[in-house]
């Protein structure tokens, strides 16, 4: 299973934003420590922020940062939310499903565990777990991290 570059950005942008707590950040300066296109990273954001998981504010002095504390933004919710419905192979597809095995095939079944524990494995992580080694995020991310 591979997540889309949608959620790994996504990721990558409220680790940016935990480790800087402290201020509000530009999408550019984001974009610029990643080394990745600021124009997706303007749409991962957008994305955010609908999902409530980012708060954006415009103008001169405007910037992003999250909508919430770090503790209360669940991995696993996060994934669901950018990745949309998990569908491994055809038949998880409804109606779209042209298999001709699906009415007696197993695989399904064992592919739809297999997501399930996936996902149930993210659930138990929060932002703040991911933000645990602050100052390592921090060095190698070439800034200071606050201490949030």
């Amino acid at each position: 299973m591979e997540l889309t570059r949608y959620t790994d950005y996504s990721l990558r942008v409220l680790i940016y934003l935990g480790i800087h707590a402290e201020r509000l950040c530009l999408i550019s300066e984001i974009a610029e420590r990643y080394g990745i296109s600021r124009n997706h990273l303007v749409k991962v954001v957008h994305g955010l922020a609908r999902g409530g998981y980012v708060q954006t504010y415009r103008g001169k002095g405007g910037g992003i940062e999250l909508a919430r504390p770090p503790a209360q933004i669940n991995v696993g919710a996060l994934v669901r939310y950018t990745e949309g419905p998990f569908e491994p192979v055809e038949c998880f597809r409804g109606a779209k499903n042209r298999c001709i095995l699906s009415k007696a095939c197993v695989l399904k079944e064992a592919l739809r565990e297999a997501c399930d524990n996936f996902l149930a494995t993210l659930d138990r992580y929060t932002l703040a777990d991911l933000l645990l080694p602050r100052a390592g995020l921090g060095a190698l991310l070439g800034v200071a991290a606050s201490q949030g």
